[in-house]
């Protein structure tokens, strides 16, 4: 395997596609609803006709990465290598860790793929799609229930929604509540179960400046954690990442 030794990282990582209230202002949007024309504007993200390319979208939607722990990361190899911040596998550290081996303080290092942690509890999720649910879900909720009735109705459906989704599609299917109610998206989502750690710094380099530097850039610290996901015993060939770049942000 490579060493993990980037010359320049030039990578915008991790969209979290999991938000009840996206705001474009803020950089936070869904997949299914982004600012086209802000985005052509600021990256100039278009095919030649001038619209804005579905396949960037889909793109990264599908580098972007969930973790059941909480958090999100982006597939940066083909082999199913996944970057995310220190604190994101911080949880995977510190249960992998024993009285010999503290990986959360001292950090972990990877030489072969043999030396890969595999994380027992940690699953990651992949958008593959989304589906407006909103109509089904109203059609349920009468008109004349009561709070708690109407609340056990749109439950109802959703449960019912996500079972028929998996049962067709084999993919995780969750019912995601946007805008406090006003829509319903269903999200279908392949998940990776063998998960392993393949690298992290020692803590006090990966939080050097601690909050008081959080969000500022540039930022002076190796603020990254990286796993790989796994199937069938192997390296997970996916089918988008996100590349390396040379060039400065």
């Amino acid at each position: 395997m490579p060493p993990i030794c980037p010359r320049s990282l030039g990578l915008l990582v991790s969209i979290a596609f999991v938000c009840g209230a996206a705001c474009a202002d803020e950089g936070m949007w869904l997949f299914n609803h982004p600012p086209l024309e802000r985005l052509k504007k600021d990256y100039g993200t278009q095919l030649p006709d001038g619209t804005l390319s579905t396949e960037w979208l889909l793109h990264l939607q599908q580098s972007s990465v969930r973790f059941n722990s909480g958090g999100s990361g982006s597939f940066v190899s083909a082999e199913g290598l996944v970057l995310t911040n220190h604190h994101v596998g911080a949880d995977s550290l510190q249960k992998l860790g024993d009285a010999s081996h503290n990986y959360y303080r001292d950090g972990f290092a990877a030489a072969t793929l043999e030396d890969e942690l595999r994380c027992s509890d940690l699953e990651l999720n992949v958008l593959l799609s989304i589906e407006d649910v909103t109509a089904r879900v109203g059609a349920a909720v009468a008109a004349d229930l009561s709070p708690e009735d109407a609340f056990a109705a749109r439950r109802a459906v959703m449960a019912s929604i996500e079972k028929e989704s998996l049962a067709a599609t084999g993919l995780r299917s969750d019912v995601v509540t946007l805008y406090q109610g006003a829509r319903y998206h269903l999200y279908r989502l392949k998940k990776y179960t063998d998960v392993r750690l393949v690298f992290a710094p020692e803590q006090q380099i990966a939080f050097f400046g601690g909050d008081a530097d959080n969000f500022e850039f540039p930022r002076y610290n190796l603020d990254v954690c990286f796993f790989r996901v796994y199937e069938n015993g192997q390296p997970a060939a996916v089918p988008h990442h996100l590349a390396w770049s040379e060039r400065s942000v």
